[in-house]
């Protein structure tokens, strides 16, 4: 019987389940061109209101994953692994998780994305690397993890390309917010991707895209049961995003946070409670620990031992960048022209963060994009971030900025006060609010 793609968007406009066999069909039509962009809208708009129950969400995603290639990692000699947050502000996890399960023998071909709106992304971090390569041919990705046990790259055209086209799509029809296709992009590009296990990052609060638990606790239940119905496993942990994850915020500073935090001269407390939860997290999924304690101390010594940075440092090197990275780093990161204190014009306590305002200032600085096109100003942005409940006075600014010139300066200075509130006590907020364990 001849496929019409109309006919699906019909039984899903009037509130009916698709089959299995009608998602994956028109998927590979969108995919293959026989499905035309409109289609796919009306499409996109009809799940957007209907919504598409586990089932469902499971063969859209698998469709997603089949529309290309899915590396196989059998030839290495340990577990595949890696990490997914839905975003934030300051959260420079991978660039610290990756090499820590690297140093425990858990392989980690990580496939990122870049910053769009007021969270950054993982790939502009790695983009402020004198030549280290965000997008290598497969056989170098292949090499360097491999070699290294980790590499952090970008979505190559051959992964899941019917997710990249549709979210293109999404993003200019107002149906990005739906559940059911945030998880079949999110988790297609992971199961394309030839995991053995997946942790995710939902966050919750005034710096994630769902800011209240009941949000992130949804689309946490939803990425995991999906995930695990498509034959990978999957955990979740739903952390907190109601202040910066780390005290730094913008490309350069959390590649300089994240390697101070490697070698042990710096390690922001709420950061580092979040990767190494996430890390042993994975350590008991892959086996190679049996109880949360045993996998936190297999972790903890990883990294204290100096192997996590070592992998590190071999990543950046197999990927173009300077093999010295580490030991001189402060040469191979260009400064902002200005980098100066900024004080609130109060005082008191941080009682609460807009912490997307706070993304937003660093993207006025041009530490982040409007557009996809837009260039990024690796240079810029916030480091010595304030937390809930510091004391804010004279003397204790609520961070230093690093701006390219005088009047992105002054407008980044201005949105950074806004989004900072001075007062008395700052609510509790859990660090680590909900765990989605597999099913």
């Amino acid at each position: 019987m001849v496929f019409l793609p109309q006919e699906v968007i019909l039984k899903k406009r009037d509130g009916e389940n698709l089959a299995a066999e009608d998602i994956a069909r028109f998927i590979a039509g969108f995919a293959g061109g026989k499905v035309s962009e409109a289609q796919a809208a009306a499409f996109a708009m009809a799940i957007y209101f209907q919504g598409m129950d586990m089932g469902e969400r499971v063969a859209l995603t698998l469709a997603m994953r089949d529309s290309g290639n899915v590396l196989d990692w059998s030839d290495l000699d340990g577990p595949v692994a890696d990490k997914h947050s839905t975003g934030g502000v300051g959260d420079n996890v991978s660039l610290m998780l990756a090499p820590i399960l690297a140093g425990l023998g858990i392989f980690v071909p990580m496939i990122s994305g870049r910053g769009l709106g007021h969270t950054g992304g993982t790939l502009d971090k790695f983009d402020a690397i004198p030549g280290y390569e965000t997008s290598p041919d497969n056989a170098l990705f292949r090499k360097v993890v491999k070699a290294a046990g980790c590499a952090i790259i970008g979505q190559t055209a051959d992964l899941a390309p019917a997710d990249k086209a549709l979210y293109a799509i999404r993003d200019v029809t107002a149906t990005v917010e739906s559940v059911p296709l945030i998880t079949a992009s999110i988790l297609s590009k992971k199961l394309a991707a030839g995991l053995d296990a997946l942790i995710l990052d939902v966050k919750t609060g005034s710096g994630a895209f769902m800011p209240t638990l009941e949000q992130s606790q949804n689309l946490a239940e939803s990425l995991v049961a999906v995930s695990n119905g498509a034959g990978l496993k999957t955990g979740a942990l739903i952390t907190d995003m109601n202040e910066p994850l780390a005290s730094a915020a913008g490309n350069g500073l959390e590649v300089r946070n994240a390697v101070d935090f490697l070698t042990g001269a710096h390690r922001d407390k709420r950061l580092e409670d979040v990767t190494l939860s996430l890390c042993a997290e994975l350590v008991l999924m892959v086996g190679k620990a049996t109880t949360p304690d045993e996998a936190r101390k297999l972790v903890e010594a990883v990294l204290e031992t100096g192997r996590a940075v070592e992998h590190f440092a071999r990543m950046v090197a197999a990927l173009g960048g300077p093999a010295d990275f580490i030991d001189n780093m402060n040469s191979h990161l260009v400064p902002a022209p200005i980098i100066r204190d900024v004080f609130a014009e109060e005082q008191g306590k941080v009682c609460a963060i807009d912490t997307r305002g706070v993304g937003m200032a660093v993207v006025a600085l041009g530490g982040g994009r409007t557009t996809p096109t837009d260039s990024i100003d690796h240079r810029v942005g916030f480091d010595r971030l304030a937390g809930l409940g510091t004391s804010i006075d004279a003397r204790t600014p609520i961070a230093r900025i690093h701006a390219a010139d005088e009047a992105s300066a002054a407008d980044a200075e201005t949105r950074l006060r806004a989004a900072y509130l001075l007062g008395g006590d700052a609510p509790a907020h859990p660090l680590i609010a909900g765990r989605v364990a597999r099913r």
